[in-house]
């Protein structure tokens, strides 16, 4: 036998094994770095999007004494609605707010007033709506489908961090395991 031969038949070294067994877990650490930032990202955009929500039905309200949705003369407010809510002061009219806000020019989109519904980063549906969630009934932006760690993180930067309590309320407790909140509503 040569010893060229045996040579070829020999394995990986424990420090060749080591070094690779240390690259892949820079590489799985980074992976999961990365999907961390991506989540962390899309939190802070339903947080964005439930604040700039609130900011726009509060312009929408001060400049025609109305709640987008329910404003009783959003035919003559906001010309090319598709119709005018009945001015009762809850948003059961959630169809047509999207659409009294976007053409009012309090935020971007296009809404035809009955099937077309804003989303969230998640992919969720966005409503602005009267609503009951978790004992507390109002006015409010619902955010559905959402993991129940964006819920819990909406709800600790904006209220208290508890589902059932507060401005910010939720439909299933935070688990932080990956459940699906049906729907967690920011209540103003």
């Amino acid at each position: 036998m040569s010893h060229s031969g045996a040579r070829a038949a020999r394995g990986f070294t424990l420090v060749e094994i080591a070094i690779v067994l240390v690259i892949i877990g820079l590489l799985l650490g980074g992976v999961l770095k990365g999907q961390s930032l991506i989540d962390n990202a899309k939190i802070k955009n339903v947080i964005q999007q439930s604040t700039s929500l609130q900011a726009a039905v509060n312009a929408y309200q001060d400049k025609f004494r109305a709640l987008p949705g329910d404003d009783a003369q959003a035919t003559a407010h906001v010309p090319g609605t598709s119709g005018n809510g009945n001015g009762d002061g809850q948003i059961a009219e959630y169809q047509l707010a999207p659409q009294h806000l976007a053409l009012g020019g309090f935020i971007t989109g296009s809404f035809n007033g009955s099937t077309d519904f804003m989303t969230s980063a998640q992919g969720g549906a966005v409503y602005i709506y009267n609503d009951v969630i978790a004992g507390r009934g109002g006015n409010g932006i619902r955010f559905d489908n959402l993991p129940d760690s964006f819920s819990e993180q909406l709800d600790s930067k904006l209220d208290d961090g508890k589902p059932d309590t507060g401005a910010v309320r939720a439909t299933g407790p935070y688990t932080n395991n990956g459940t699906i909140v049906t729907r967690t509503a920011v209540f103003f």
